[in-house]
C-alpha cells in the first residue's frame, strides 16, 4: 500500500512539514513510533539499517538511535521527549551525535497522529535547522523512512 505524502518547506525559517496518510489504525502507527522493536524495522533512509534503539517515551525521557549506512558508517541520533500525549502527539529534540558522544545542533520535532476513519494522518513538523541544505536532507530522509513505515504497516 502506497501512502499519500506531501512535504512543505519554509526556506526563510528553516522548517519542514511532512504529512502522510497510512492505511492503518492510529494505535498501530503510534506503536511503530514508540516501541523500539517496531521503530528499528522502519527508521532511516533507504539502505540504512537501524542497529540500536533505546527509548524512554515520557516527558523528560531520552531516546537514542544508531544506524549503519550502506558504506558501513555509523550515524547516531538522540534527543529528549518534551511532550508525549498518547496516541496523539510526540514532541522531542533531535540531534546527531559525534563519535565522542557529543550532541550536535539540536532541532525540534513534533509528530501528530490524527484518525482519518480507519487510516491515520501523520504530520511531522521539524524546526531549527542550521541550513536549508540540512533541512532538505531531512525531507529526503523522513520521506524514505516513512516509505519503510508504510511497507511495515501494510504487512500487518
Amino acid at each position: 500500500m502506497a501512502a499519500r505524502s506531501s512535504a512543505v518547506t519554509d526556506t526563510e525559517n528553516h522548517e519542514l512539514v511532512i504529512k502522510r496518510i497510512f492505511n492503518a489504525p492510529r494505535a498501530m502507527v503510534w506503536k511503530a513510533w514508540t516501541d523500539p522493536e517496531h521503530l528499528m524495522r522502519w527508521w532511516g533512509p533507504h539502505g540504512f539499517t537501524t542497529t540500536s534503539c533505546k527509548m524512554d517515551v515520557r516527558p523528560g525521557g531520552s531516546w537514542r538511535i544508531t544506524m549503519k549506512s550502506p558504506q558501513g558508517r555509523e550515524d547516531r541520533q538522540r534527543g529528549v521527549f518534551r511532550e508525549v500525549v498518547e496516541p496523539e502527539r510526540l514532541i522531542f529534540t533531535y540531534a546527531f551525535e559525534d563519535e565522542a558522544g557529543n550532541a550536535g545542533h539540536e532541532m525540534i520535532v513534533s509528530v501528530s497522529f490524527a484518525e482519518r476513519g480507519e487510516s491515520t494522518e501523520l504530520t511531522i513538523h521539524q524546526t531549527q535547522f542550521e541550513t536549508v541544505a540540512v533541512r532538505d536532507d531531512h525531507v529526503r530522509g523522513w520521506n524514505e523512512a516513512l516509505d519503510h513505515l508504510a511497507t511495515l504497516l501494510a504487512k500487518r
